[in-house]
């Protein structure tokens, strides 16, 4: 038996070789045809191109290609596409700050732009038309896809790259407003005019889900309302008296008994002389400032449900820039008792941002006498978008939503139904479904997205009437209504009175995330794949983002389908920096994959990757990494002396059959112990169990085994032990038959060494090799037999119930021990080795005593049998220097 080892094996290189033959050979590809063998579909997360990819993508993403290995040698036709998250708000401003642009959609198209990063980094952001800033999205987004592509798979993700999507792209824009038209028709999704959560920076719409509240630092400020037609004040306290503009109303806790007076009079508003009810309302904290809160349209959530509750009036003078608004108190909306002495308080104000608002109000209402008290210093709550970097506004505008908070029940039953690990996972979901406060706002007031497929029509007055809307067929789509023209219009009726106008927003991209099943698995598309894929095996992901993600993508599916997505969800933990503090930009401490891999190799950080626990936050440490690499290195350096010894020369003519000696039987029982225990970790989902069972009996196998068996196997004698050429071959096999199910073992975790391996004496890839069965391994050994001497060559069994490695394995420790500490070679001999033991313990030794001799360098071993010994006890002598 000949193979092809090199001389000196190495990982230099290995990521690039073996990337490029997988790709060549197909091996990874899903076989659409094949209409047999069970399939494990893999809901696979679109990264955000954005940037870069940091190490935790390389921790989920790793867990999710282990498992698909991992099925793919279990006989399944493994469905792992990879997509790309390229539109949305953190791309266009990525763009906004890479190339030094700014989108204004009444520029016009110039066909000759090329966006270039500015030469001058202060320089002021050139506006450019829509369709001009959308394709310097699309060509920045390509250069990302390209250098994620290119370290996926560097990494050695086992990805199917002719299932590649993007959440842009033609077919998800079809699927997305597909989805959109049906849920209009259906009545699940709707049009709005109402208070939005508004982030003044991106200039959009944020939904519930995209928040991020934030501890800041603030003010109390007392201010004294009049009472209407009495000379007594009642005192509020605010953290917003810029809002005092917009006031409709106060608010007190119907049980309050401060103010059970005072419930359906009136108060008049510090400077513009409003008159506002005082109205009774159960949210009302009575222990919160002084009892008795404004109700501004709008300062927070809260503004907005009591608004709609008590039917209150609308005074809005926030605009979308985060900017006091112009208003007049002489009109109806805000009927002041003095317009002229209002109007002259709101121009110190008006324009301003809301933060510099309010100090000069503030300034203002200390000099008119109007604070009840000083200001007291207070650290409170403000709602962010998560992306964002200034506190959201709450405007009114229109949006389009999809109904949610009717189906809070029956998607907490399909949380019920879905397998989570870890389970604890689940209470997140749980929680933000029974939070739910509002429907899911998936309109967005930006450019590169998908659009919203509709128009309006324009009435003869040139009103835009939006409860009319106008939707394209099926058939027709993808189509962008800012260029399309719809049904029955011609193209020069666009924006005129009696004609029509598009939509300008566009979805947001968790809406369009959300279908990743349906736009991997060929949803109206290709329904003979769909049927075969949905639901989807597996969706694996951040714990970030169940409120996002997961809910949406379960909610979608309940809208389309009335089922689950996927049948399976693994949520991944936290990446930590090497100190265990979270990483983020903002501090600096994010670690990047790439100069990771160059360093330490990919297989090293895919094991580091494999160490991390479903749920479990994780640090970035390169000590694990090393430990990888030692093992990635071991894996060939092993592999090599083992075929090293099965290659060397033995006279076998006349061997007919050959038995197992005790020891090497042993070792193969072992070995199809840890076979179970991985196959039942990795089909529970847990990777990290899995690796540690074969891992452990990897790296005895190497130190213990191999040292203990290796002149027999070489088929020499020493300390005047003489090995029979069955006893030889027996070694050689079994170090054949450990070294090839240890790669299949491996070959999810690191992919490139045990391919490396794997062709220097096995034809195909390792990766399309079925997975070890506890039941064969024997069978392996047997195989190697028969091309070690002839194919008729039998293989006997003996005692191997009758011997325990780890006894054996022990006692080398030690004397490896004793060596080490007395600082003398591993090749000195042994004095004395006396071992005492109970007699199943000495029985280990007499079936092992040749080998123990040789590899020990000893020329006798006593053996003393003492029922009463329940531990192993060794006295090692070691021969005078």
């Amino acid at each position: 038996m000949t193979f092809s080892v090199p001389e000196k094996p190495t990982l230099d290189g290995i990521e690039e070789k073996w990337s490029k033959n997988w790709e060549k050979s197909g091996v990874f590809t899903f076989r659409e045809d094949d209409t047999t063998s069970p399939i494990f579909s893999i809901d696979t997360p679109p990264p955000t191109v954005s940037g870069s990819l940091h190490a935790g993508h390389v921790l989920s993403y790793t867990h999710t290609d282990i498992m698909a290995r991992f099925k793919r040698m279990t006989g399944h036709n493994v469905f792992y596409p990879m997509g790309w998250d390229d539109n949305g708000l953190p791309t266009e401003r990525r763009v906004q700050n890479y190339y030094g642009i700014a989108c204004d959609p009444s520029i016009s198209y110039v066909p000759t732009f090329v966006p270039t990063p500015p030469t001058d980094a202060n320089a002021k952001p050139l506006p450019i038309s829509r369709t001009n800033f959308v394709n310097a999205c699309q060509k920045l987004t390509q250069e990302d896809e390209q250098a994620f592509e290119k370290l996926w798979r560097t990494l050695g993700l086992s990805v199917d790259w002719s299932k590649t999507y993007t959440t842009i792209g033609q077919r998800a824009q079809r699927v997305s407003q597909l989805s959109f038209i049906r849920l209009f028709k259906e009545g699940a999704l709707y049009h709005g005019e109402s208070p939005t959560l508004w982030d003044v920076d991106f200039q959009s719409a944020v939904s519930q889900a995209e928040l991020e509240d934030k501890e800041e630092d603030g003010l109390f400020y007392s201010i004294n309302f009049s009472l209407a037609g009495t000379s007594d004040q009642v005192e509020i306290q605010t953290t917003r008296p810029e809002l005092l503009a917009s006031c409709v109303a106060l608010v007190a806790n119907p049980k309050d008994p401060r103010y059970q007076s005072l419930f359906g009079k009136f108060a008049i508003t510090p400077l513009f002389e409003v008159e506002v009810p005082i109205l009774a309302h159960p949210l009302a904290e009575i222990d919160k400032g002084s009892g008795i809160a404004m109700i501004c349209t709008f300062g927070d959530l809260t503004d907005v449900l009591w608004w709609k509750e008590l039917n209150l009036a609308l005074r809005p003078t926030i605009d979308r820039r985060g900017r006091l608004a112009s208003i007049d108190f002489s009109d109806e909306r805000f009927p002041s008792k003095n317009p002229n002495s209002a109007n002259a308080f709101y121009s110190e104000i008006e324009g301003k941002t809301t933060k510099t608002a309010r100090t000069t109000i503030a300034k203002t209402l200390e000099v008119h006498g109007f604070f009840h008290d000083q200001p007291k210093k207070v650290r409170h709550s403000v709602k962010y978008f998560e992306k964002g970097d200034k506190p959201l506004e709450v405007v009114t505008s229109w949006q389009w939503y999809i109904r949610t908070l009717a189906h809070k029940e029956r998607l907490l039953e399909l949380g019920k139904e879905l397998h989570w690990n870890p389970p604890y996972m689940k209470v997140r979901y749980d929680n933000w479904v029974n939070g739910l406060a509002s429907d899911w706002n998936i309109s967005r007031q930006r450019y590169f997205g998908i659009p919203i497929p509709v128009w309006y029509p324009i009435d003869d007055e040139g009103q835009i009437d939006r409860l009319s809307p106008i939707l394209p067929e099926e058939d027709e789509l993808p189509i962008d209504p800012f260029q399309d023209t719809p049904s029955g219009y011609d193209p020069g009726q666009r924006g005129e009175k009696g004609g029509f106008i598009g939509d300008y927003d566009v979805m947001d991209t968790w809406a369009t995330s959300s279908l990743t099943p349906q736009i991997a698995s060929g949803w109206e598309e290709n329904s003979d794949l769909f049927k075969r894929l949905f639901p989807m095996d597996l969706r694996p992901q951040g714990q970030d983002i169940i409120r996002t993600w997961l809910f949406y993508t379960i909610l979608r599916s309940y809208l389309s389908e009335d089922r689950l997505p996927w049948k399976n969800t693994v949520i991944s933990g936290f990446v930590l920096d090497p100190d265990r503090k979270k990483m983020s930009k903002s501090k600096g401490n994010v670690v990047t994959p790439m100069p990771l891999i160059e360093k330490h190799g990919a297989d090293a950080l895919r094991y580091w990757a494999a160490n991390g626990r479903p749920g479990v936050d994780t640090a970035a440490d390169e000590n694990s990494m090393k430990i990888g690499r030692r093992l990635a290195i071991k894996v060939l350096n092993a592999s090599k002396f083992a075929l090293a010894i099965a290659a060397s020369e033995l006279d076998v003519q006349g061997v007919s059959e050959v038995e197992l000696s005790p020891i090497d039987e042993a070792v193969i029982r072992d070995l199809e112990g840890v076979v179970a225990n991985a196959t039942k970790s990795l089909d529970s989902l847990d990777h990290t169990r899995g690796l540690e069972a074969t891992e452990t009996f990897f790296w005895s196998f190497c130190d213990n085994y191999l040292e203990l068996i290796k002149i027999r196997a070489y088929g020499t004698s020493e300390q005047g032990v003489t090995f029979t050429t069955s006893q030889t071959l027996s070694a050689r096999i079994t170090a054949l038959a450990v070294i090839n199910t240890s790669l299949r073992l491996l070959a999810p975790y690191l992919p490139f060494a045990t391919e490396e391996v794997w062709s220097w004496f096995e034809s195909g890839s390792v990766h399309s090799q079925d997975w070890p069965n506890d039941l064969t391994i024997m069978d392996t050994a047997k195989a190697y037999l028969g091309k070690l001497t002839s194919p008729e060559a039998t293989l006997k069994t003996g005692e191997a119930n009758q011997i325990e490695t780890s006894a054996i394995y022990q006692v080398l420790s030690k004397v490896r021990r004793a060596k080490s500490e007395a600082k003398t070679s591993m090749k000195s001999p042994v004095s004395k080795l006396k071992i005492v033991g109970s007699s199943s313990i000495i029985r280990n030794f007499e079936l092992a005593k040749n080998d123990l001799m040789v590899a020990l360098v000893t020329n006798q071993i006593n053996l003393v049998n003492n029922e009463d010994q329940a531990d192993l006890e060794v006295e090692i002598e070691l021969a005078p220097r």
